[in-house]
């Protein structure tokens, strides 16, 4: 009956052991994948709460015929934004543009319902048509123009 009962007592015990490393390295794992849905929850939340949209007429002369390019854009989203150049990613013709400087139009801050002036500086653009794209904190957001 002891011949039985110690190699029983070993599998038993070796069990446990292999039983709470797999419970140790779930327990890590599940935290691991909380707390990056945690953080993705919040960046999603935030994303959520910015739009921006492009008032400027297409056809009002956007472009000034040398080297800028100017547009209004509203926030219409839930949060004040950063109103300078270096916060947006601007592309003009899938080339990304550098020289870029944001003005409030109508208060200090980029508050929800305010309007900036976004100017685009040092850019040659030839007539016909054209697309600017502006990304502001995962808002994107496409402008069609025209240059006569």
């Amino acid at each position: 009956m002891a011949d039985v009962s110690v190699p029983s007592l070993i599998l038993f015990i070796a069990s446990i052991v292999v039983a709470a490393g797999v419970a140790g390295v779930l327990i890590d794992t599940v935290a691991g994948i909380s707390n990056s849905l945690d953080d993705q929850g919040g960046d999603v939340s935030e994303q959520i709460r910015t739009d921006i949209e492009v008032i400027s007429d297409p056809e009002s002369g956007v472009y000034d015929g040398s080297s800028t390019v100017t547009v209004y854009v509203k926030n219409t989203g839930l949060r004040t934004l950063p109103a300078s150049g270096d916060s947006f990613d601007v592309i003009v013709n899938a080339t990304y543009q550098a020289d870029v400087s944001a003005t409030v139009v109508d208060g200090s801050d980029w508050r929800p319902s305010n309007v900036i002036e976004l100017t685009i500086s040092n850019i040659s653009l030839p007539q016909g048509d054209h697309r600017l794209k502006l990304v502001i904190d995962g808002d994107e957001e496409v402008f069609d123009f025209r240059v006569s």
